[in-house]
């Protein structure tokens, strides 16, 4: 474990090496919940893509 090595959902110590970046196996489920739950969001435009149909 790196000095100044947290969970990365909990901030607690240690990081368990089988679980990295997490502490435990409950940490990892925990924020998988939270991605599949759509409480996480990747920043991105949110405008709709624009149609690739040729008109020519």
């Amino acid at each position: 474990m790196a000095p100044g090595e947290v969970c990365v959902y909990c901030r607690r110590r240690p990081v368990a090496p089988e679980w990295k970046p997490f502490c435990s196996q409950r940490c990892r489920m925990a924020d998988l919940g939270r991605w599949l739950s759509q409480d996480y969001r990747v920043a991105g435009d949110t405008s709709p893509p624009e149609s690739d149909d040729d008109d020519a």
